[in-house]
């Protein structure tokens, strides 16, 4: 599984910009669907930070770090093998260079967590001035 972030730049603070995490599965027997998908995001000398999730497949639904809840939503297009991440109302400590990363195993106490997850996108930088 390969994944390609986009979507990143510079916006200024109340501003709003989508990214765009696209999949490119060969993995035998895989589709995208069956692939939890969630961004995290990373300042220099800072730890990788949970944003969103699109949740583990069939029936669980995303979720959001509280810092972003009600400002950034995350959508799937299963037919594109791509996760959206629509962010809102951003604030200049919403910049970081954002990641998207993807599992088909992911269990539920690590879908916030970097270790649930074996494939990562490239990252995409958002920069948000005040």
């Amino acid at each position: 599984v390969q994944l390609q972030a986009s979507g990143g730049g510079l916006v200024q603070a109340g501003g709003s910009l989508r990214l765009s995490c696209k999949a490119s599965i060969r993995t035998s027997g895989r589709t995208f669907r069956n692939y939890a998908v969630t961004w995290f995001r990373q300042t220099p000398g800072k730890a990788r930070e949970f944003v969103a999730t699109t949740g583990r497949p069939y029936g669980h639904t995303s979720d959001y770090s509280d810092s972003v809840k009600g400002r950034f939503a995350i959508s799937r297009d299963n037919a594109k093998d791509t996760v959206y991440l629509q962010m809102d109302s951003l604030k200049p400590e919403d910049t970081a260079v954002y990641y998207c990363a993807a599992s088909s195993s992911v269990i539920l106490s690590n879908l916030s967590s970097e270790r649930g997850y074996n494939y990562w996108g490239q990252g995409t930088l958002v920069t948000v001035s005040s």
